[in-house]
């Protein structure tokens, strides 16, 4: 019989626990539900979740009962030493990540899933990297569209030359808050782009008022344009656009997510004059991001091999985000990777 993963959730709130009550009514929810940490654990066969934990006593317990787990904590320590737990979720709020992510990996915790972004400084990323490399950690960063098998299709497709040569790559989604919500845009760029590296990067911001104070700026700025520069030679950019939707262009065709990935308009050029007429995508399942990312952590955990989203990728994401700021906040400079300033601190003060 395959063995069943223990499972303990840090966070009780929006994206640990309640999410799917928001999206339930969505006209496209088949694409997300199970939607949160919690629901996507109770989802996958070969995950159990065994406890919870939360500041705060009566949430705790509240998504304890929801959730059929059989013990709320409100010390996350306190939990992960009890329970002897396999497998981590972390959907706090980013200020505390690498304290938990570190703790975790550090008490024997194998699997951990965090959610998104990573942490508020590249100084806190490096040491989440050693953590969970150290202690041999599966990783999966909260980004669900990587686990998406659309996005999957979308990556065969264009390494397959379905588009041709890759000359760009837009998200249309600025402006959107650096941390809270470019994260899942700089994911998407980096799965589209083939993960390669990242050179440089250049960027406009909206700082809202706030101003720098030394190396901190407390608040999420908006990110109204951006450019990045792949080292596989793939520029990505980020521009305007309403909701979220992902384009590439190559050398024979074109290939766009509408809707947030609802839809998706495939274009190839003719050989004769080079016109672009639609083509049928593909028919792709559509299963929830979250449940894909938890099996994938299961199935790293039971073979050895490396994560879809592992914390090198992770921290690769995260680096993008804090480079548009730095480069905003030198003027517009485009910003050589990795990031020099590895103390500079982007994160509200609720945080």
């Amino acid at each position: 019989m395959a063995r069943e993963y223990r499972v303990g959730l840090i966070g009780c709130g929006r994206m640990g626990a309640t999410i799917d009550d928001e999206v339930r009514d969505h006209p496209h929810s088949d694409l997300w539900i199970p939607f949160s940490h919690a629901a996507g654990y109770v989802a996958v066969e070969r995950t159990s979740l065994v406890a919870v934990a939360d500041a705060i006593p009566e949430k705790a317990e509240a998504i304890r009962q929801r959730y059929g787990a059989q013990r709320a904590y409100t010390d996350y320590r306190e939990m992960i030493e009890r329970e002897r737990l396999d497998i981590v979720s972390v959907a706090t709020r980013p200020a505390t990540h690498r304290e938990i992510v570190v703790y975790a990996a550090e008490h024997g915790v194998k699997g951990i899933y965090c959610e998104k972004p990573l942490c508020c400084s590249m100084a806190e990323a490096d040491d989440i990297v050693a953590a969970c490399e150290k202690h041999g950690v599966k990783f999966n960063y909260g980004a669900q569209r990587r686990y998406m098998a659309l996005y999957h299709r979308l990556r065969e497709l264009i390494a397959g030359g379905e588009i041709g040569e890759v000359r760009g790559i837009t998200a249309h989604t600025a402006p959107s808050s650096a941390q809270w919500g470019l994260t899942h845009t700089s994911d998407m760029l980096l799965l589209l782009a083939g993960d390669p590296t990242i050179e440089l990067v250049q960027s406009t911001v909206d700082l809202g008022g706030v101003e720098f104070s030394g190396n901190h700026l407390a608040t999420d700025p908006r990110v109204t344009s951006a450019y990045v520069g792949f080292s596989n030679g793939i520029p990505g950019y980020v521009v305007t656009g309403l909701g979220t939707e992902f384009e590439v262009i190559g050398t024979k065709g074109a290939v766009r997510t509408l809707n947030n990935g609802a839809q998706v308009q495939l274009r190839r050029a003719d050989d004769r004059h080079g016109v672009l007429a639609d083509v049928p995508f593909p028919d792709t399942p559509r299963i929830s991001g979250t449940v894909k990312g938890i099996e994938d952590i299961v199935e790293a955990l039971d073979t050895g091999r490396e994560t879809q989203g592992h914390v090198r990728l992770a921290h690769r994401s995260q680096e993008m985000i804090l480079g548009f700021v730095e480069s905003h906040r030198q003027g517009g400079r485009r910003i050589p990777l990795p990031l020099a300033n590895r103390e500079l601190y982007v994160g509200r003060p609720d945080w």
